[in-house]
C-alpha cells in the first residue's frame, strides 16, 4: 500500500505562485538600460519574436514549477507499507523468590558424589530452569530477614541467573522473612499491567521476621491475581545428620502448613523437595504452566520511495540552468 508520511508538506506546493503574486516584480534601473527603440523590428528580422520569448519563459517556469513539486513529494516521504507480519510472543511473567537465610547453608543434598548446602541445589536447578524460559519474563526477589528486588521482570534470562549465581547466604539477613517477599511480588506486579501472574517462593523455613505476616500477604496476592507456587526445600529432620539434629547446623523445620495455605489461596500448588531429583521434577512441572498469550507484535515492512522523486527534481533544475543559459 502507497503512503506519505508527511502528507502535510504537500500543502505547500502553490508556494511559488502566491510569492510570485504577492511579491512585487523587481524593477530594472532605467539607468542601466540602453532604449532601443526599434528593437522588435530587428527581432523580427533575425526570426525571432517576443510570442516566442514568451513560450520559452512559460516552459522554463513550468520546468522549475514541476522540480518544485518533486522536491516537495520526496521531502513529505513515499513510501511502500507491505502487507502486516504477525510476530506472535507467548510467554509468562514469572518472579522467582529465593531464601537466602542462614538455614540454606545446611549440606543435605547430593552433587556428583559429594554434599552441597541448600542454595546451591536451587542455583544448579534454579539456574537451568531461567535457561529454558526462551520467551519468558523472569524476576527475582532474594529474601531474609528482608526482601530484595534484585532483577525486575525481564526477558534478559543470562542476567537473572547471573544474580542468582552472585546470590550468598546472608545477604538478606539470617531469618525469613516469607510475608515481605510475597508483599514485595504484589506489589511490582501491581505497577505493571500483567494479565498471568506467577511467583515461585523457594524456602527451607518457617516466616521469623518480616513486616507482613504470610496469611495477611496471601490475601494481597489472591486479590490481586497473583499465582503463587511455593517449594519446601530440605529434607526431613529424620533424615539429618545427628549433628544437624542435636546442634542445628543452621537447620530449620519447614512450616509447610503455612507453604500450602499460600498456594492453595493463590491458585497455585505446594511441592516438597528433598533431594536434587525431586527439586528437578518440580521445575519439570513448573515448564508445563500453560503460556500466557501475549498481545501480537506487527511488523510491517517499509520501502522509502523519496530517492526517486529527490532525483527527478534535481534533474529538472539542471535542466531549468541549462535553458536559461541557452536563452540568455
Amino acid at each position: 500500500m502507497f503512503d506519505v508520511a508527511l502528507p502535510w508538506l504537500l500543502l505547500l506546493a502553490p508556494l511559488p505562485w502566491l510569492v510570485r503574486w504577492l511579491v512585487p516584480a523587481a524593477q530594472h534601473s532605467k539607468q542601466s538600460a540602453l532604449q532601443v527603440p526599434f528593437i522588435e523590428s530587428m527581432e523580427q528580422a533575425v526570426g525571432r519574436s517576443t510570442s516566442i520569448t514568451q513560450r520559452s519563459n512559460f516552459w522554463i517556469t513550468l520546468i522549475a514549477y514541476l522540480a518544485w513539486c518533486l522536491l516537495l513529494v520526496a521531502a513529505a516521504r513515499p513510501q511502500w507499507l507491505g502487507e502486516p507480519v504477525a510476530q506472535q510472543r507467548e510467554g509468562r511473567d514469572m518472579m522467582l523468590a529465593i531464601d537466602l537465610s542462614e538455614s540454606m547453608l545446611e549440606e543435605d543434598f547430593e552433587l556428583g558424589g559429594r554434599l552441597i548446602n541448600r542454595l546451591i541445589a536451587t542455583k544448579v536447578v534454579a539456574g537451568d530452569f531461567i535457561e529454558r524460559r526462551k520467551g519468558d519474563r523472569i524476576g527475582l526477589i532474594l529474601f531474609g530477614e528482608q526482601a530484595y528486588l534484585q532483577a525486575p521482570l525481564t526477558r534478559d534470562r543470562k542476567t537473572v541467573k547471573q544474580l542468582l549465581d552472585e546470590a550468598q547466604i546472608g545477604l538478606a539477613g539470617k531469618r525469613t522473612a516469607i510475608g515481605d517477599a510475597i508483599g514485595l511480588a504484589v506489589k511490582r506486579f501491581k505497577e505493571m499491567d500483567n494479565e498471568q501472574r506467577i511467583l515461585v517462593l523457594i524456602t527451607d523455613g518457617t516466616n521469623t521476621a518480616g513486616s507482613i505476616e504470610p496469611d495477611k500477604a496471601t490475601e494481597l496476592a489472591a486479590a490481586e491475581g497473583l499465582k503463587i507456587y511455593t517449594i519446601g526445600i530440605g529434607r526431613d529432620r529424620t533424615q539429618q545428620g545427628l549433628i544437624s539434629q542435636f546442634f542445628g547446623g543452621g537447620t530449620s523445620e519447614i512450616d509447610e502448613a503455612t507453604l500450602q495455605y499460600i498456594a492453595e489461596n493463590t491458585g497455585g500448588r505446594y511441592f516438597r523437595a528433598r533431594d536434587l531429583e525431586q527439586l528437578s521434577e518440580i521445575y519439570s512441572l513448573l515448564n508445563e504452566l500453560e503460556p500466557i498469550g501475549q498481545d501480537d507484535d506487527f511488523y510491517r515492512p517499509v520501502v522509502s520511495l523519496y530517492q526517486w522523486p529527490l532525483l527527478g527534481g534535481i534533474f529538472l533544475l539542471c535542466l531549468t540552468g541549462l535553458l536559461q543559459r541557452r536563452r540568455s
